[in-house]
């Protein structure tokens, strides 16, 4: 009896050790288990933190990257706005300056009969019929090659960018002065 009594005590102990050792483990499992969930929460915590903190870099290279597009449009636009005024200014410039050079403007009768007599006003008619033959043949030249100019020049300036033609024709504009010029001159000579 002594002996089954201790029998049953020890297996009972061995039991109980046995009942202690696996909560023990199982605690440590629990532990083990809230240890690496709370690293994989603060991970994934710190991966979307960098996510948000890569995203709001790239948002704000894109929005300068954007500026300064915005910005390089805006500068282009004002230097060929600045390219087209100075062309108007230029062009305007020049028509005054061939107004004010061309020969084939009327002469007012109120100075013809003060400063000249009758036969220099009968000369003079006949100068300025002279003159506006002249004048007719240079203008079919002067249009017969300016239409060859404009044709060659349009096939050019459909190839080139807005900014290039403009700078083409402000480049053009002395040629058509100088055109002026040369009109004048042949009046002159055959007057």
């Amino acid at each position: 009896i002594l002996r089954t009594e201790e029998r049953q005590r020890l297996a009972r102990e061995r039991r109980e050790e046995r009942e202690k050792q696996h909560a023990a483990k199982e605690t440590q499992i629990l532990e083990k288990e809230r240890k690496a969930k709370l690293q994989y929460e603060k991970q994934l915590e710190e991966r979307q933190r960098k996510l948000k903190e890569q995203k709001q870099k790239e948002e704000q290279r894109r929005a300068a990257v954007e500026e300064k597009r915005k910005q390089k449009i805006e500068e282009e636009k004002e230097r060929y706005e600045a390219v087209m005024h100075r062309t108007l200014e230029r062009n305007q410039r020049l028509e005054t300056r061939q107004k004010r050079w061309s020969w084939g403007g009327s002469v007012t009768p109120d100075s013809e009969s003060k400063t000249a007599p009758l036969y220099a006003a009968s000369k003079r008619s006949t100068s300025t019929a002279n003159l506006k033959q002249t004048e007719a043949v240079m203008n079919k030249r002067l249009s017969s090659s300016a239409a060859l100019l404009n044709a060659s020049d349009r096939t050019r300036r459909s190839q080139l960018s807005p900014l290039d033609s403009s700078v083409i024709s402000r480049l053009l504009a002395p040629t058509q002065a100088s055109l002026a010029r040369s009109k004048s001159a042949a009046a002159l000579s055959a007057d």
